[in-house]
C-alpha cells in the first residue's frame, strides 16, 4: 500500500523511491483498496487500481563499491589510453589518420574512452546471434573471441534450449510456425513478401485497411492507422501533431522515438520529473501563466508525451491523474503503449483499460505490434479527424514502405486471438496467464532479496546490478544455465544503475521461472 512519503510497502518492507514521485497525491485518499481522486472540473473520477510501485535504494556500502569500480576503471582506462599513444598497446579503436591529427577529434569523446575501456572488455553479453524463433525458448550460437571483444568467431556449436528471458513475447505469439498460422502462409502466397511502395502511392492495401479497422475496434476508439516501423511512428508522426509555437512536455524516461520526434518537431520541449504529477502541474501552471518566452503569447499547443509502461524502469504511467491535469488544464495527451498494449488490462487493451477508463479521455493512442502481437509496425489511434489528417501529414505515410502483407495478416491474427474472433478463449487465457507469471515472477525475486523496480503488475521487470563487473558475471553466469538474459547499462541507464532487465511471457511455465 501506498505510504504519505512516497516509498512503498512490499512483502513488509519499506522501499523509499529515488525517483519516483509520491503516486498517490495529498488531495487523493485511500479506503477499502479503493483510490478516490478529488474533484477535477465537476467530475469526480474514481478508479481501482492501487498504484504499487518499488524503486528501492541500493544500500550505502553497494553505492560505494559501485563508485569505486567505476573510479578505479578510469583511471586504468586513462593508463591504458597512455599506452596505446605510446604505441606499447595495440589501439583497435577507430582513430584519425596523420593527415588530420590537426584537425579537432572526430571520436575522441567521454564516450567513445567508455566504449573502447569498459564496453568493449563485455562486449560479448550483448548483440548475441539466435537462431531460432524467440519463444519461451529459444537457440543461441556460441562466439569467441580472440582479441578481448574486439572481434568475434563463431565456434559453430549451438547452444539449444535457452530460456528466454530477455524478448518483448509478452503473450508468446513470436513462435516457431504453426496450424494456427496458415493464414499467414496463405497471405504470403498472394501478395508476396512486400509492397515496394509508400501508403501514398501503391502500398494501401485491403488487408491495411482491415487491421486498421480491426485495431480501432479492439482499442474502442474511431479510427486507427498502422505503419511500417514501431520507431518511426513515433518519430515521424510526432512532428506532424505540433510545431514550433508549441510545448511539449515529456516524461524525462521517455524513449529515444518519443524524444527524437519531440526534437524534429521544431516544439518547444520541457521535462518533467517521472511519473511525478507535482512536476507536471507546475509545468502546465507556468506554461499557462506565463505563455511562450519573450513573446509571452499563448501557445498554440501543449502536449504531454508519457508512456504505458516504461522499458527501463518496469513503471506504469500515472494515467487517472494525469488525463485530470491536461483536463484542467487544456492540453492534449500522447501515450506511446509499445510495451503495455497486450500486456495490461485485464483482455489486453493497455494502461486505459488497466485503469478503467474511456480510451476517448487519450487524445493520442500510440503503440506497436513489436511486442505482444510477435509482429513489427506500429499504430495511430484516436478520433476520426486526428487520424485523416496523419494520413494526410504523416511523413510514414508520405516517405516510407508499407507494412508487409504476411505482418500485416499476424497482426490481425494475434488480435482475433485477443478479442475471442477465432472461436477460442487461448487470447485471454494468455493474458491471464502473463499477468500470473508476472507477479509470480516478481515475488520470487523479491524474497530472494534482489532489488527490483516498477509496478507489482508490469511485465517489465527490472533487477538492479549496479556494479560495472556484476553486470558481465550476471550475464554469463546465466548463459552458463541456460537462460538468456538482457543486460544494459550506461548510457541506457544512469551511470550507477546497471541491471538486468527480464521480460516475463505468457509461454514462461513455472518450472522455467524457477529454474535456478
Amino acid at each position: 500500500m501506498a505510504n504519505p512519503g512516497g516509498g512503498t510497502v512490499c512483502n513488509g518492507k519499506l522501499h523509499n523511491h529515488k525517483k519516483q514521485s509520491n503516486g498517490l497525491q495529498s488531495r487523493n485518499c485511500t479506503k477499502n483498496g479503493i483510490v478516490k481522486e478529488a474533484q477535477q472540473n465537476g467530475r469526480t473520477h474514481f478508479y481501482d487500481k492501487l498504484i504499487v510501485e518499488s524503486f528501492e535504494e541500493a544500500p550505502l556500502h553497494v553505492m560505494v563499491f559501485t563508485y569505486m569500480g567505476y573510479g578505479i576503471g578510469t583511471l586504468f582506462g586513462y593508463l591504458r589510453d597512455f599506452m596505446r599513444n605510446w604505441g606499447i598497446e595495440k589501439c583497435n579503436a577507430a582513430v584519425e589518420r596523420k593527415e588530420q591529427r590537426d584537425f579537432v577529434p572526430l571520436y575522441q569523446d567521454f564516450e567513445n574512452f567508455y566504449t573502447r575501456n569498459l564496453y568493449m572488455r563485455i562486449r560479448d553479453n550483448w548483440n548475441r546471434p539466435i537462431c531460432s524463433a524467440p519463444g519461451a525458448l529459444f537457440d543461441v550460437m556460441e562466439r569467441v573471441s580472440d582479441d578481448y571483444n574486439w572481434t568475434f568467431r563463431f565456434t559453430g556449436r549451438v547452444i539449444k534450449d535457452v530460456i528466454n528471458m530477455g524478448s518483448y513475447n509478452f503473450l508468446g505469439l513470436a513462435a516457431k510456425y504453426d496450424e494456427s498460422m496458415r493464414t499467414i502462409k496463405d497471405v504470403l502466397e498472394v501478395y508476396g513478401t512486400g509492397v515496394a511502395s509508400t501508403r501514398h502511392e501503391m502500398g494501401t492495401l485491403d488487408k491495411h485497411k482491415e487491421l486498421e479497422d480491426l485495431v480501432a475496434k479492439f482499442l474502442n476508439v474511431e479510427a486507427a492507422m498502422v505503419f511500417g516501423m514501431g520507431f518511426a511512428t513515433n518519430s515521424m508522426n510526432i512532428p506532424a501533431l505540433v510545431g514550433k509555437g508549441c510545448l511539449i512536455l515529456s516524461d524525462e524516461l521517455n524513449h529515444t522515438s518519443l524524444v527524437l520526434g519531440a526534437r524534429l518537431s521544431g516544439a518547444t520541449i520541457r521535462i518533467f520529473k517521472h511519473n511525478n504529477t507535482q512536476s507536471l502541474e507546475k509545468l502546465l501552471r507556468d506554461a499557462v501563466i506565463y505563455g511562450q518566452p519573450r513573446t509571452r503569447r499563448a501557445w498554440k499547443k501543449i502536449l504531454i508525451l508519457v508512456e504505458g509502461v516504461y522499458s527501463m524502469e518496469g513503471s506504469i504511467v500515472h494515467l487517472p491523474q494525469i488525463i485530470a491535469l491536461k483536463k484542467k488544464y487544456k492540453a492534449y495527451l500522447y501515450i506511446d503503449e509499445a510495451h503495455s498494449i497486450g500486456a495490461v488490462g485485464p483482455t489486453g487493451r493497455g494502461v486505459t483499460e488497466f485503469f478503467g477508463l474511456d480510451p476517448h479521455e487519450v487524445d493520442v493512442l500510440m503503440g506497436t505490434f513489436t511486442k505482444s502481437f510477435g509482429a513489427a509496425g506500429g499504430y495511430i489511434a484516436g478520433r476520426k479527424d486526428l487520424v485523416d489528417y496523419l494520413r494526410v501529414h504523416s511523413h510514414s505515410a508520405v516517405y516510407a514502405s508499407s507494412m508487409s502483407p504476411p505482418i500485416a495478416e499476424q497482426i490481425i491474427r494475434s488480435l482475433k486471438h485477443l478479442m475471442g474472433m477465432d472461436g477460442t478463449t487461448q487470447g485471454l487465457q494468455r493474458v491471464r496467464q502473463l499477468a500470473k507469471n508476472t507477479r509470480y515472477f516478481r515475488q520470487r525475486l523479491q524474497e530472494m532479496g534482489f532489488i527490483i523496480y516498477g509496478n507489482e503488475n508490469s511485465p517489465v521487470v527490472p533487477l538492479l546490478l549496479y556494479m560495472p563487473g556484476k553486470v558481465a558475471a550476471f550475464a554469463r553466469h546465466m548463459l552458463e544455465k541456460k537462460i538468456g538474459v538482457v543486460v544494459v547499462g550506461f548510457p541506457a541507464t544512469p551511470l550507477a544503475e546497471a541491471r538486468a532487465r527480464f521480460c516475463v511471457s505468457a509461454a514462461h511455465t513455472r518450472e522455467m521461472l524457477d529454474t535456478p
